[in-house]
Order: C-alpha cells, then sequence, then structure tokens
C-alpha cells in the first residue's frame, strides 16, 4: 500500500504555489528539518515562503519509525572515537535539547519513555557496554538493561513521537504564524535570489533546502558525498501491551516501537537488500517485506499487517551531515545517516539563522 501507519486521513492539504511572491527567505522542503527552519525565521522577524514537491512530511519526515534519539546515527562512543569527545558532547547535549524543545512545541504527538538499545550478539553486547561506559564518563544518562526485550542499554532521554502528526501540527503553527506555505509546488530552478516552481516563483534572499533522501538529485555538486537509500517499515493490527519503549537492534539495523493504541510499527533489515537498498525509489520491495514478517514472527507477534511502506534517506560516507553553503545564497541541510528526527531539526534551526548572516547560540554544525 506505501501507506504509513501515521497517516489518518484527516490532513486538509495545502495549496499550491501560484505566481509570484516575495519574501526574506523560501525554504524548500516541509518536513521536519524545513518546518523548524521555518519557525526559527518566524521567531527571527523574518517573511517566510515554504515549498515542497510533495505534502508536509510526504518523504522520510512522516514515513520514518518515529525514533527521538540524542547523538548522531553513529553511537555515542563511536562518535568519540571518530570525531572527537569535545565535539561528540556538543552534539548530544545539543540534541537533547531539541528532544526537549520538541516535546514542548508538540506535546500531542511525543512520548518521553527512553529507548532501548538491544544486542543480538555477543559482539553487540560488548559493544553497548562501551557505548554505556562513554555516555556515563561524560554525564551522559544510561543504564544497562535486561528484560523481554533481551539485553543492552536503556537511555532514558530519548523519546518517541508521530512524525506525521508533529509535522503537520508545526506547519499549522507556521501558518498561524505568518508563514506562507505551499504543497504539490517542486522547485524546478533554484538560485539564491529566486526559486521557480510549475505555476509560480518566489522572490527572496536566500534559499534553504531542507531534503534528506535525493539530496544529490537537487544538487547533482554532492554527488559522492551523500547517497540515498531506502528505508522500510510495515505495521500490525494492535497486540497486547509489550513494548512500553522503542527498540533499537541489530546496531541499529532493526527498529520498532508499540503505538499507544497497541498497533506495532517495525522496520529495518535494509543490510538484507545489499546494494538494492540504495535507490531513489520509494516503493516496499518483496524482500525486505517479507524479512519484516519475518522479524515479527521471530518476535512472537501474529497480529495481520495492516501497512507496509517506504521512505528514501540520505547517507554520508563520514556520518556527518550535510550543512552548508552549496550555491552562492543558497544553503543545504540532510544526509542524516537515518536518525533525522532531532539533528534534522537542529540543523534547521541553525540554518535558519546561518541565513541570516548569524550564528545560533550554542551552534554545533553552522558555527
Amino acid at each position: 500500500m506505501n501507506t504509513p501507519v501515521w497517516e489518518d486521513g484527516g490532513w486538509r492539504g495545502l495549496p499550491r504555489l501560484e505566481g509570484t511572491l516575495k519574501a526574506d527567505f523560501c525554504v524548500v522542503g516541509l518536513g521536519g528539518s524545513g518546518l523548524a527552519a521555518v519557525h526559527e525565521l518566524l521567531r527571527l522577524g523574518r517573511r517566510v515562503v515554504g515549498i515542497d514537491a510533495g505534502g508536509v512530511a510526504g518523504g522520510a519526515a512522516g514515513r520514518n519509525g518515529g525514533f527521538l534519539l540524542a547523538g548522531l546515527a553513529k553511537f555515542y562512543h563511536q562518535t568519540v572515537r571518530a570525531h572527537g569527545r569535545d565535539f561528540a558532547q556538543r552534539v548530544y547535549r545539543a540534541t537533547l535539547d531539541q528532544i526537549d524543545q520538541m516535546a514542548r512545541e508538540t506535546p500531542g504527538a511525543i512520548r518521553r519513555v527512553g529507548s532501548l538499545r538491544i544486542a543480538a550478539s555477543e559482539e553487540e553486547l560488548q559493544d553497548c557496554w562501551a557505548h554505556l561506559e562513554a555516555l556515563r564518563t561524560d554525564g551522559f544518562q544510561a543504564l544497562p538493561y535486561e528484560g523481554p526485550e533481551g539485553q543492552g542499554i536503556l537511555l532514558p532521554d530519548d523519546a518517541v513521537m508521530n512524525p506525521l502528526l508533529r509535522c503537520r501540527t508545526l506547519a499549522r503553527q507556521a501558518q498561524e504564524a505568518g508563514a506562507l506555505l505551499f504543497e504539490h509546488s517542486p522547485a524546478l530552478e533554484i538560485g539564491g535570489r529566486e526559486v521557480r516552481t510549475p505555476e509560480g516563483r518566489v522572490r527572496c534572499s536566500g534559499v534553504l533546502v531542507a531534503v534528506d533522501g535525493g539530496l544529490e538529485r537537487v544538487f547533482p555538486e554532492l554527488l559522492g558525498r551523500v547517497r540515498t537509500a531506502r528505508l522500510q517499515m510495515l505495521a500490525t493490527a494492535p497486540i497486547p501491551p509489550r513494548f512500553p519503549r522503542p527498540v533499537y537492534r541489530r546496531w541499529g539495523y532493526d527498529y520498532w516501537q508499540q503505538l499507544p493504541d497497541g498497533r506495532l510499527a517495525l522496520g529495518g533489515l535494509r543490510d538484507l537488500g545489499g546494494e538494492a537498498e540504495w535507490t531513489l525509489s520509494s516503493e516496499p520491495t518483496l524482500q525486505i517485506q517479507q524479512g519484516l514478517e519475518g522479524l515479527l514472527a521471530e518476535l512472537g507477534v501474529r497480529a495481520p499487517i495492516t501497512h507496509r511502506w517506504a521512505a528514501s534517506v540520505g547517507y554520508t560516507p563520514t556520518g556527518l551531515p550535510i550543512a552548508e553553503e552549496v550555491r552562492p545564497g543558497v544553503w543545504a541541510i540532510g544526509g542524516y545517516c537515518g536518525t533525522g528526527n532531532v539533528l534534522g531539526t537542529l540543523l534547521g534551526r541553525e540554518a535558519a539563522w546561518a541565513l541570516c548572516g548569524e550564528r545560533r547560540p550554542g551552534a554545533v554544525f553552522f558555527a
């Protein structure tokens, strides 16, 4: 069906951009990162137009697993090893702050339940202990865990959300605050002073492109620095309460959360598909969906499957996101390596200040 479990059919939609508008800035992409930038620009007193080729959160922002995890996609101790302790600490603190702010902005979409990282092998369990030690050494909360889900670590500051509900709530809030937002208005040409769509154009002083999956298609100059992969999920009919916290297992290749109404949203197995999952296609495949059914059986879940869907996300070789001025007056953020719900929000806020020629207090990436 390729419909995420988050879709409730209640969104009324936004108009297409028609004619010419003038604004201080144009934001291309109305997912979580783009909407964070829109809100930050509004707080900075700027006039903002936001456009999306599809609907609000029509890409990965509204089609992911709903995890709110602090840090980068690499686990904390890996980030320390790859990028240094100071940088790892600053990113982790900044993303923890983002989770707090996100919960204040859209409390109805977020549950503060923590998360579990569960080991699927002895090697992974030893890595969990290294992960735990690194977090505790630097003053972050983490606990050893053993329970029905398995053995690993509990990260009490993480959370889960309904990503589509959050983005649609942010879009409504932005409109009420004065932003002009448009759906089904793909950017055909992007320059620092103008963005053109099939039926309109935005004249502005700067542009932010907040796109994760397919970013290298928007900016061919980023080829080799970011690559798009397909992530697949399914959801079941309600089951009895079993998973009070979201679970991240097998190095993050498998993940699931149980929703408040009992439904189970489960995804992963990207490694099973190999090279075929490095694709711009966002259609579910038989191979991965059958694998996910096998994972359900392994968990002892026998409920009917009600939803199947996929999304495109961007990965970088370094594990660090794209966050830069790609063309004169045109900034880009993306390449969150599968964990963009929090990181993308942080980058959206930082990028908004960069567009204005300023540095957001405490900025990590646009410093």
